[in-house]
């Protein structure tokens, strides 16, 4: 048996630190980011940090 919640709750700290750090760069009344690249890069690792959250999760399920 593996120890699966070290990696979840690591990856859902992950997950909230960079939301909020995506959340920052985002000017709400001019829809606009501060630094564009910075926030691509920002999206796409919470994109794959939630599809393994959620892939994880679905695993457990079953």
């Amino acid at each position: 048996m593996e120890n699966k919640k070290a990696p979840t709750f690591a990856l859902s700290i992950a997950a909230i630190v960079i939301g909020v750090a995506l959340f920052k760069q985002i000017d709400f009344q001019t829809f606009k980011v501060e630094k564009p690249a910075l926030s691509i890069v920002y999206l796409a690792t919470l994109v794959f940090v939630l599809y393994v959250l959620i892939k994880d999760g679905r695993k457990k399920e079953k």
